[in-house]
């Protein structure tokens, strides 16, 4: 209770104990006359970046991002998961030829087919997914 005078004398009784570091430091803050407001340096036009802001758009630019191409997906029950050696088949549910998901940062972006290019896989984006039904997927 705040109004109680018998916490009230408790309290300053806690705060005037000799040697009370926290007694000192709130004696000084009484005896400064309250908060004073900090004092800044004005933020001006330091000429460190240029006049249309390419330093920043470089800096985007070095962000990485994860890019995700998504062949298939299944399940399974955990008894059939450890059934699976090497040379075992685990069948996907998209069919041979059907458009791959490419996802970046794990939003999907579009969709490609796969390719192959000098003895490496590769995608050839055939669809980009409009940026309103990005927005949507997003939630």
């Amino acid at each position: 209770m705040a109004d109680d005078p018998l916490d009230a004398a408790d309290t300053k009784a806690e705060t005037e104990g000799a040697g009370d570091d926290w007694a000192a430091a709130l004696g000084e803050h009484e005896g400064a006359g309250g908060a004073q407001a900090p004092a800044f340096a004005e933020l001006g036009n330091v000429g460190t970046t240029a006049p249309s802001g390419s330093q920043n758009l470089d800096f985007l630019l070095d962000i990485p991002l994860d890019v995700t191409v998504e062949l298939g997906r299944t399940s399974m029950i955990i008894n059939k998961m450890l059934q699976l050696t090497q040379g075992s088949v685990v069948e996907l549910d998209k069919a041979a030829g059907e458009p791959v998901e490419i996802f970046v940062n794990d939003k999907l972006l579009g969709k490609g087919e796969v390719i192959v290019v000098n003895e490496r896989f590769g995608v050839r984006i055939t669809e980009i997914i409009s940026q309103a039904d990005r927005i949507k997927n997003i939630g």
